[in-house]
């Protein structure tokens, strides 16, 4: 995409702010969409929640792309902490789509967020973007998540949902919280180590969402994962090799459920999903490999 000027909401976030400096570095024009008064011309005022977006603030721009959305891990999963995952998603997608689809000269493309979670629990079975939802808590979100944009895409907008999964970051997300304990040598499986995690470094989840909004020829859900899931076990003594620290500490899935709540499924239960789509469209991982990415996120 030549010089372009890019709407973002969920600026601030992991993906979201290395996603701002990736494209104000190549000489993008970035529009942060923001819950307080903006600051200047590059801000624009929104409020996910009560469903508002400054549409005015959109005119020209050339793409949108939607990453807001309350942590998955930040908080247990209460009921009413559910509620704040689904709805900061689906509202403040509808909002960005609705908006987006109103402009005189919508954008060429909208890139919503959405997740592995669509697929729910997948155990050992390879799945790409073929697959349908699975069902629980988080295919739920997913799905109404991705329904939000309905508006954007029927406006006739190239439209594409980025399925992430795990993102493998030192400055954010749930590794974040895991490179201390490995590092302190406390680090372990968690529950029996035999499920899959689908992984992606936040340098590649960066570099295929840029590939995505340069090709036009791309819509519809894109898996953003290493080609080769892995087991817990297996990133277990991955990161123990890099940090060259032992993992000796597995916990039981009884204690993460106590910790976690709901989550704790999340983490016990086995993803195996791959990047179909996005090898098919050419994209190249920098970084393919667990050993690679957990040293490109230090």
């Amino acid at each position: 995409m030549d010089s372009s000027r890019i709407a973002v909401a969920g600026a601030s976030g992991l993906i979201g702010s290395a996603l701002v400096r990736s494209l104000t570095d190549d000489g993008h024009q970035v529009v942060r969409l923001v819950r307080r008064e903006p600051q200047g011309p590059d801000e624009v005022r929104w409020d996910p929640q009560e469903s508002y977006v400054d549409a005015a603030g959109l005119a020209g721009v050339d793409a949108v792309v939607n990453l807001a959305g309350a942590g998955i891990g930040d908080k247990r999963w209460t009921p009413e902490y559910k509620r704040v995952i689904r709805d900061s998603r689906v509202f403040g997608t509808t909002a960005l789509a609705e908006a987006a689809a109103s402009l005189p000269e919508p954008p060429r493309v909208f890139v919503g967020g959405s997740a592995i979670g669509f697929y729910g629990e997948t155990g050992d079975r390879i799945t790409d973007e073929d697959a349908p939802p699975g069902e629980g808590f988080l295919p739920s979100v997913c799905e109404e998540w991705e329904e939000a944009a309905a508006p954007v895409r029927e406006a006739g907008v190239r439209t594409v949902f980025v399925r992430t999964g795990l993102v493998v970051s030192s400055a954010g997300g749930a590794w974040a919280k895991m490179f201390p304990l490995f590092k302190a040598g406390l680090g372990g499986r968690l529950g029996s180590g035999r499920q899959y995690w689908s992984y992606i470094a936040l340098h590649d989840e960066v570099a295929a969402i840029r590939h995505i909004l340069d090709r036009e020829d791309l819509s519809g859900p894109f898996n953003l994962t290493a080609p080769h899931p892995l087991t817990n076990q297996e990133i277990t003594e991955a990161m123990g090799r890099v940090l060259h620290r032992p993992t000796p500490f597995p916990v039981p899935a009884a204690v993460l459920r106590t910790a976690l709540g709901g989550m704790a499924e999340d983490v016990l239960g086995s993803q195996r999903v791959v990047p179909k789509r996005l090898l098919e469209s050419g994209f190249q991982f920098a970084f393919p490999g667990i050993e690679d990415t957990i040293r490109a996120a230090e």
